[in-house]
Parts: structure tokens; sequence; C-alpha cells
């Protein structure tokens, strides 16, 4: 064998040593593949909790600053292969009180909504093209009442860095891209910590593609050792100068909630 030869054989092998020591992940993963397989492990690590109730108050605060709360309750149901169901009614002040709204999220199809009114006495469905009005006059999108479905969006890895809440966390930063086109939304911008996947904060950006508002979870909470629940949700309207908050309270898991429990036909008689 050759000098020329046995250079060129040495040089192989002290490369595909050092390739060996990368991750495969590292080696050809494109910010594309990147993102999707951070929201992956985001729904993987929000699998299997089944059903749950709890109590939750909504401030609303118009741009001087002024107040008005109401207080509500909710179900939620996990559905296994398609998107969640959940029920939300509104037990007071007096003017919405009996409100319920009922929402079937789906993965590969849009979303059932429907209101019942009250004061109408009927159930109106959310059409498609209306999921992004506000939500009982919240800064809540019907649809940001869905649950987070992969399918629903493409993704894109920005890149790291100190989650803007929590500084001593790093988080990964995330855009994610509705891929329903009645979405509000042209784009979200997430910062999602890398430690337990929850997400911290998101940008929302309007049809304009100018940013319409922004989202921040906080008052993390530990439940069943596996699934962590943000206690407040503050909503901030970067356009109006409106906010919401919501406060949630009492969680229970395994409350032994069906399919029953999700049902149209019986909103006007819940109570």
């Amino acid at each position: 064998m050759t000098q020329s030869l046995k250079n060129n054989l040495l040089k192989t092998i002290v490369l595909g040593s050092l390739i060996a020591t990368v991750p495969l992940t590292a080696l050809a993963q494109t910010a594309q593949e990147k993102g999707l397989a951070i929201a992956k492990e985001r729904k993987l690590r929000d699998t299997g909790w089944g059903s749950s109730e709890q109590n939750m108050l909504m401030i609303l605060r118009n741009a001087q600053g002024e107040e008005s709360e109401r207080e509500m309750r909710s179900k939620n149901l996990e559905v296994s292969n398609d998107g969640d169901k959940g029920l939300t009614v509104f037990d007071k002040p007096f003017d919405v009180k009996g409100t319920a709204f009922l929402s079937f999220s789906h993965i590969n199809k849009p979303d059932d909504q429907w209101l019942y009114l009250p004061a109408l006495k009927r159930v109106k469905r959310i059409a498609s093209r209306n999921k992004s009005g506000p939500f009982m006059g919240s800064e809540f999108a019907y649809e940001d009442l869905s649950s987070f479905e992969i399918a629903k969006y493409t993704f894109t890895h920005l890149r790291d860095e100190a989650c803007p809440e929590q500084p001593d966390l790093q988080c990964f930063v995330l855009e994610s891209i509705p891929t329903d086109k009645y979405s509000g939304y042209t784009k979200q911008i997430a910062w999602i910590d890398q430690s337990d996947y929850r997400v911290q904060k998101v940008d929302y950006f309007d049809r304009k593609k100018s940013l319409l508002k922004t989202l921040i979870s906080s008052d993390f909470k530990l439940y069943k050792k596996k699934y962590w629940r943000p206690l407040t949700m503050t909503v901030t309207n970067h356009q109006t100068g409106k906010s919401t908050v919501l406060k949630t309270s009492e969680i229970k898991f395994d409350v032994g909630l069906t399919d029953k429990d999700f049902n149209k036909n019986t909103l006007k008689r819940i109570r």
C-alpha cells in the first residue's frame, strides 16, 4: 500500500470516528424537522391524562383598566385518535349565567363548536370562518380553545434563548403556521421551555402579519407527577389595549367523564 493510500485511509477512519460521536439528529436535521420534533415531544408529554374538571375566573380589562369578572367551570375529555372535547359553562354574573360552550377538536378536519345562549334559548354553531372571533368578549378567540394538534400547523425551530418569563430556563423558540385557511393568524411564535416543554409565551400575528396579541402562561402546577397546567393565562391585545386573565383552580383528574357528558343536544339543560 502506498503512503498516499495509507493517508487517505487514515483520514477516512478519523472522519468516521468523528461522525459517530455526533447525534444523528444533529447531522441532517433542518429547522423544520427540529420544529416538528419539538412539537411532537410537547404533544407526547401531555398525552394520557384522560379527563378533568376545573373552576375558572375570567377577568376582562378594557383599555382604561376597568375590570369585569366571570365565573365559569369546564370539563375536558381526551379522545383517542382525535382532538379533545371541552365543555365550558358560565355561572356568574347573571347576564351570562347558563351560557355554555361545547368544542370537539379534530386532527385532520375543522373543529366542531357550539355556543348556547340562554337569552335566545338556542344553540348556535360556530362556523369555521368565524373561529377567529372573540370568545365571550374576551381576548381569547374560539380557535384558541381547541386542543393542540400537530397536523394543524407547520413548524420551524427559530432559535434557543432564555425563557422570557423565567430567564433561568432555556426555551425553544418555535414558529407555527396554521394550515387552516380560516385561521385568524398567519403565524404564532411560541417559547417552550426545554426542561418540561411547557408553553411559556405565545405571540399571535393577525392576517395582516402584524403582532395582534401575546399570551403569557404562569403559575404552573404539576398534576399526577406528569402533567403541567398553568393556573394563570394572560392575553394582552397590543392593538386595542384590552386584556383577559384566566385563573384556574381546583383542577381534578380522573373524574370519569365519557362522550355522553359532551352532547350538543343537552346544552340547553346544562346547569
